[in-house]
């Protein structure tokens, strides 16, 4: 561990097992909190932990298919009953989808990047919202990416509209739970070096865009009990 700032907090993050997800759950872990892994391997997961426990941080995996949404339903009580609150929650996990004009897309990728990126993260804040309540600081983050978003840019439907749909999702949460300790937040990573980025732009350099590492710095600023902006959305320049 390397520092206090998350000391004995609960923090649940989806796409745990790689990218800006993986480097989020290392940082919060180093910093003091109890780390909930989600993601659909076992393991991957497993090596994120590994990682986290070499270095006397605390994880719990927990395997699960985002895109099961009767799955995702029971998690809530599970946590309580183990944890008793939830402070920290990181809605991280995506997918794109592929690139392709809006009457050649199969619908079945549809449906999958709209259950990923969308509806799971509704079962999430509708199953995981009685335990922020019980913190005394509930934080939720979720990734966005607002440019794909907002431009409806060609060939991106099924992650652009998810995305614009989570957007309205994160500040409808934020808005309902203003009279409570609970603040929402979105961060746009912008150009970052993972994985989907590699779907994207299979020509472009990692070396030449942030690590997820400079990202997940600043969603867990917004994840600190000392925030008090919710309903904001943050570029990571």
């Amino acid at each position: 561990m390397t520092g206090t700032r998350f000391k004995d907090r609960i923090a649940l993050i989806t796409g745990a097992s790689r990218g800006i997800g993986r480097a989020t759950a290392k940082l919060l872990a180093a910093e003091g909190a109890h780390v909930l892994l989600i993601g659909r391997s076992q393991k991957t997961l497993e090596a994120v932990d590994d990682e986290i426990t070499a270095s006397g941080g605390k994880a719990t995996l927990i395997p699960l298919d985002l895109e099961d949404g009767a799955a995702i339903d029971p998690l809530g009580p599970s946590l309580y009953e183990r944890f008793g609150r939830l402070d920290i929650f990181v809605g991280n996990a995506g997918m794109l989808g592929g690139l392709r004009p809006l009457n050649h897309i199969p619908s079945e990728t549809w449906d999958k990047v709209l259950a990923v990126n969308l509806t799971a993260n509704w079962r999430l804040i509708r199953t995981l919202d009685p335990l922020l309540r019980l913190s005394d600081a509930g934080r939720v983050v979720f990734v966005t990416s607002s440019r794909v978003a907002a431009q409806g840019r060609p060939y991106w439907a099924p992650y652009s509209v998810s995305k614009a749909g989570l957007e309205t999702l994160a500040k409808t949460y934020a808005n309902e739970a203003a009279d409570s300790p609970i603040k929402v937040n979105l961060v746009d990573p912008r150009a970052t070096a993972t994985k989907m980025r590699a779907e994207a732009f299979p020509g472009e350099d990692p070396d030449t865009i942030k690590s997820p590492e400079k990202v997940a710095e600043v969603i867990a600023e917004l994840c600190l009990p000392s925030v008090t902006e919710t309903g904001q959305t943050i570029e990571v320049g």
